[in-house]
């Protein structure tokens, strides 16, 4: 998927068995990483695309993605399209996704309290060392070395989509030409699949995405977003860290 991902087993567990559960995520992650990779000529997002792999003889999980992504597309507007590029490429869903559904497994397989981030998008579940609510810091999207907000979030998504590492790369579907007026967009939820979709979508819209994002709040995801003006935006039920 073309990041790092980071394991955080907070559970009073024995070491062999937490090691077994980081051992069966990162199996998980190299699982979806070879079907999905577009990059991978082999890869089944590869074989599909070019027409060497009919939609009946997809994988269960392609078949999933696609269906998800095409919702995206309706409930955004358009703006989160798996084709703006031209041709299929789910990444901006299937990354959210698998680790939404790795955090899933984790919990089923007894793991309760645990942090997986991936690039900009980390899954929590419980709570974290000693208790605590896990901390989230947002990086400040001009200043490396700082960050714009600490999130404090306990069973929930953070995910973070923004221009300041690579440039950018996230384009205005409506348009057809590369996204501004957003600098960072950042979505906190229950479900990381949809967050990541949706601060990709609100990125792509720009500026009009504070208004979309804004009405997002009734669905259970808040939002923190700096223009590239420098104006920074916050809904109100942000769980920022004292």
């Amino acid at each position: 998927m073309g990041t790092v991902v980071s394991i955080e087993l907070a559970d009073d567990l024995p070491e062999s068995r937490l090691r077994s559960l980081a051992d069966q995520t990162c199996a998980w992650l190299h699982e979806v990483d070879a079907r999905f990779s577009t990059y991978s000529e082999d890869s089944e997002v590869c074989r599909f695309r070019r027409g060497d792999l009919r939609l009946e003889d997809c994988s269960a999980d392609l078949r999933l993605v696609l269906d998800r992504c095409a919702d995206l597309w309706r409930d955004t507007g358009g703006y989160f399209d798996a084709y703006a590029g031209g041709q299929l490429d789910p990444s901006g869903y299937v990354k959210g996704w698998s680790v939404e559904v790795a955090s899933r497994r984790l919990a089923a397989a007894g793991s309760h309290r645990h942090y997986i981030g991936a690039g900009g998008d980390i899954r929590m579940r419980g709570s974290g060392p000693g208790g605590r609510p896990w901390r989230v810091g947002v990086r400040h999207p001009w200043e490396a070395d700082k960050l714009a907000w600490v999130l404090n979030v306990t069973d929930g998504a953070v995910a973070t989509s923004g221009t300041y590492e690579r440039g950018a790369h996230v384009w205005n579907p409506v348009s057809g030409a590369p996204a501004t007026g957003l600098r960072s967009v950042t979505v906190v939820g229950p479900d990381l699949a949809v967050a990541d979709a949706w601060a990709t979508a609100a990125l792509a819209m720009g500026e009009p995405g504070l208004t979309w994002l804004a009405k997002r709040a009734a669905e259970g995801y808040e939002s923190a977003v700096v223009t590239d003006d420098g104006r920074a935006f916050t809904s109100p039920g942000l769980p920022v860290a004292d």
